[in-house]
C-alpha cells in the first residue's frame, strides 16, 4: 500500500500492555510505518515484558523503548481501527467514536503458556511463537484494513 496524506491511526489493545500489544506495535511500525500511525494500549497495564522484547530483537525490531500505557491514555486520539488482541480486551473494550472500527483477533498469551515452562529456553519458545504469529498478521494489515 502507497503512503498517504494521512495515515490511518491504528490502536492495539490488549489487557496488560505488556506483550503482545507491543509486540503488534513493534512489528506495525517496522513493517507498515509509512501508512499506519500505530499506538498500544491496555485496559490495566501491566509494564513492558522483558522476554517479548527479546522476541523482538531476535526477530531484528527493537521495542525496548515502548511504554506500556493505559487506554485512557489515548481518549482525545480518534483511532480508525481499534485491534484486540485478547478475549479480555475484547470484553472489557471501551466505546470508541461511530466511525471506529473494532477488529477482534486474538493471539495466545505467551506469558500465561511461558508460567508452566521448564526451562528459559522453553518459555522464549512461546514469545517467538507468538511474535511470529503477529508479524504474519502485521504483514497481512493492508488487506484486512482495505476490505
Amino acid at each position: 500500500m502507497e503512503a498517504q496524506s494521512e495515515k490511518i491511526k491504528v490502536l492495539y489493545l490488549c489487557t496488560g500492555n505488556a506483550c503482545r500489544s507491543q509486540m503488534a506495535e513493534g512489528w506495525t511500525r517496522h513493517l507498515q510505518g509509512n501508512w499506519i500511525d500505530v499506538f498500544s494500549a491496555g485496559v490495566e497495564p501491566h509494564g513492558l515484558d522483558p522476554r517479548a522484547v527479546k522476541a523482538m530483537q531476535e526477530a531484528g525490531v527493537d521495542i525496548s523503548g515502548q511504554e506500556s500505557k493505559h487506554v485512557d491514555t489515548f481518549e482525545s486520539v480518534e483511532f480508525d481501527y481499534v485491534i484486540t488482541l485478547c478475549g479480555s480486551a475484547r470484553q472489557s473494550c471501551p466505546v470508541f467514536p461511530a466511525r471506529t472500527r473494532v477488529i477482534d483477533s486474538g493471539f495466545d498469551d505467551p506469558p500465561a503458556l511461558a508460567r508452566g515452562a521448564g526451562s528459559e529456553e522453553e518459555a522464549m519458545f512461546h514469545y517467538r511463537r507468538v511474535c511470529e504469529e503477529i508479524r504474519k498478521f502485521v504483514e497481512k494489515l493492508p488487506q484486512l484494513l482495505t476490505e
